[in-house]
């Protein structure tokens, strides 16, 4: 006879336990949705189910109710995890309920806690050829999720995800614009410097000697559809060496803005310190709006010193990874989105803002060697001209050049609604001397023989002064449960003390370990801008003892100061002196509210990376 129970447990019941407790640790995350059962399976769990598959994926944890933190079993039994169970493989299989099914038998795990059933199902991002996940045989029936939770799509972003679905097969950026012509749309000065840069790259290559018509042919930049008999320029063509007027034309992108911002002023009067956008100065077509950027993109980066068979070599791993951003924000980007390209550089990082959503997942992206590109005409056309990886190798490329350098690792977010990707490129070392020294201050010398990971995590503390569950998901490129587990450890073996429970946990470096404040030599080094964040972290004792008390106005006048540009809770506290708990519970929403400052993400001031800066009055 077979035995039911031991067909229902996937795994030990040890692990099944650590596996629960560590995702109610994660609550916080925007990828593990709690849902009680209590009474029946919950209808609700198809809509996160469509939302998960459409997005990054995510846990869903079917008998626990959650609510500020607390967790509540519903008492479910053996039975009745059967009968879920079975509703369940039943339903996501049957098409006229769900039109897609992404989970293998290992993605339903189930088991006893603490006295009740309880069952877990890892939702996986879907295959691109089964988005959009409905439900109920109508695509009006698509979710996607956000921080704020699961939402329905609109119509446009339907008709998006359909259109990704088919983007191996067409590419977005063949698609022909009858409408416009080589005379009268193309812009002749940058179509000849592309043909010069080629003919330096590769002087032989057969498609210099062609006409323009013909070298566009080649790119994919013109074509010809016979059965529907048309011709015309693509819509790489237009966008790669279009004039300004023509791009932006009713008939092709109207709403094509690419915008270059620099951030270094100090002065709150002043919203950048440098642009380069569409101004009515210059063809703003992406070959010229690239060869004007990257240069300003390349001269914040450190240049040393190095000889290749005896030849002084400039250009660092890091360029090629700062170059490869950039091009796949302009590669991948969604034409169709009503949102701009941005590309920004502050102080301590480059951001790169493209609209659209991953055509891969977060982890395919970090993992290397896949690549699936909107617009395969306009790689092509960078590769050409030796400014973009073959297919597949661009995010190897940034991964390994940041790592370099030292560098904390790049941040790939995707955003719903609109859709958006970002790319952070950060410009602080976390094992700097400066972290370093300090952690061997507070720990001893061995400090530096611990795990890689922990020390990472341990270094990211000390330079933002606090970390969570998610901020080292980013960090690490590690699930939320191995994230958790490490953070335990760490506290267990009193590195780190935890603040809060639930969603409002964070993490802090244990300076009670060992007394004393940074060393002297090192509070004499502190020059760069991970060393100023240790020394107002570390140095500046965040004790009450040791910070003179202020009035509200000043309060709010040193935080104003603080937000010329838009920064982090963290950031904030390290420059003014106080707590992250009371700027988060207090200052911040009172400032907020009285408009003295502006949000970055305005409708989701639950953002994990949310900021603020001073609003000009």
């Amino acid at each position: 006879m077979k035995d039911d129970t031991k067909e229902l447990t996937l795994f030990d019941n040890y692990d099944f336990i650590e596996k629960i407790e560590s995702l109610m640790a994660d609550c916080e995350s925007a990828e593990v949705e709690f849902k009680s059962a209590r009474g029946g399976f919950p209808g609700s769990l198809w809509e996160t189910y469509s939302a998960f598959a459409n997005t990054q994926g995510g846990v869903i944890v079917l008998g626990v109710k959650e609510k500020d933190g607390k967790f509540t079993l519903d008492g479910i039994t053996l039975e009745q995890a059967r009968k879920y169970k079975k509703e369940f493989w039943d339903n996501v299989n049957n098409k006229a309920h769900c039109s897609a099914n992404v989970l293998q038998e290992k993605d339903v795990q189930d088991g006893e806690y603490n006295g009740s059933y309880v069952l877990v199902f890892n939702v996986p991002r879907a295959p691109r050829n089964k988005i959009p996940v409905y439900l109920h045989n109508n695509p009006e029936n698509t979710f996607k999720r956000n921080y704020e939770g699961d939402y329905r799509c609109d119509a446009s972003e339907i008709k998006r995800m359909f259109a990704d679905a088919d983007s191996t097969e067409h590419p977005r950026d063949y698609k022909i614009l009858p409408e416009f012509t080589i005379e009268q749309d193309i812009d002749k000065a940058t179509l000849e410097q592309y043909r010069r840069l080629v003919a330096t790259k590769s002087p032989d290559h057969p498609w210099l000697l062609l006409d323009d018509k013909h070298f566009l042919m080649k790119l994919k930049g013109y074509q010809i559809d016979r059965r529907k008999k048309i011709e015309g320029l693509t819509l790489a063509g237009l966008l790669m060496f279009g004039k300004t007027d023509s791009i932006t034309d009713a008939y092709g992108c109207p709403q094509y803005f690419p915008d270059y911002r620099e951030y270094f002023s100090s002065n709150p009067d002043d919203r950048w310190t440098d642009r380069i956008c569409p101004d009515g100065t210059w063809e703003a077509n992406l070959f010229q709006f690239y060869y004007r950027v990257y240069p300003k993109l390349a001269a914040a980066l450190p240049k040393p010193f190095a000889l290749k068979d005896g030849i002084r070599e400039d250009e660092t791993p890091t360029h090629t990874a700062l170059r490869e951003a950039f091009i796949n924000a302009l590669v991948h980007c969604d034409y169709s989105v009503d949102s701009n390209i941005t590309i920004e550089l502050h102080k301590d990082c480059y951001i790169f803002s493209n609209p659209g959503s991953l055509l891969l997942s977060i982890a395919q992206y970090y993992q290397g060697g896949n690549s699936v590109c909107r617009n395969k005409a306009l790689q092509t056309m960078f590769m050409l001209i030796g400014s973009a990886e073959k297919a597949g190798s661009g995010a190897d490329k940034i991964m390994q050049g940041w790592k370099k350098a030292n560098y904390r690792n790049p941040r790939i977010e995707e955003i719903t609604h609109p859709d958006k990707v970002v790319l952070t490129l950060p410009l602080v070392s976390l094992l700097s001397d400066e972290v370093i020294s300090y952690l061997k201050s507070l720990f001893g010398e061995d400090i530096t023989s611990i795990e890689h990971n922990k020390l990472m995590t341990l270094a990211t503390c000390c330079s933002e002064g606090e970390v969570t569950n998610y901020r080292m998901q980013l960090v690490l490129d590690k699930h939320s449960a191995d994230i958790t587990k490490l953070l335990k450890e760490l506290c267990n073996d009193r590195y780190l003390i935890p603040e809060g429970i639930g969603r409002g946990t964070h993490y802090r470096i244990n300076k009670k370990v060992r007394e004393g404040g940074l060393p002297g030599n090192v509070a004499s080094n502190v020059a760069s801008n991970v060393a100023s964040n240790v020394a107002s972290n570390v140095a500046s004792s965040p004790d009450k003892e040791r910070r003179r008390r202020l009035s509200s106005s000043e309060l709010h006048t040193a935080i104003l100061q603080a937000c010329v540009d838009f920064e982090s809770l963290e950031a904030i506290a390290n420059k003014v002196g106080k707590s992250l708990r009371y700027l988060k519970n207090r200052a911040i929403p009172i400032m907020v509210a009285e408009g003295l400052l502006e949000r970055e993400y305005p409708y989701m001031p639950k953002h994990p990376h949310q900021r603020y800066r001073a609003k000009k009055r």
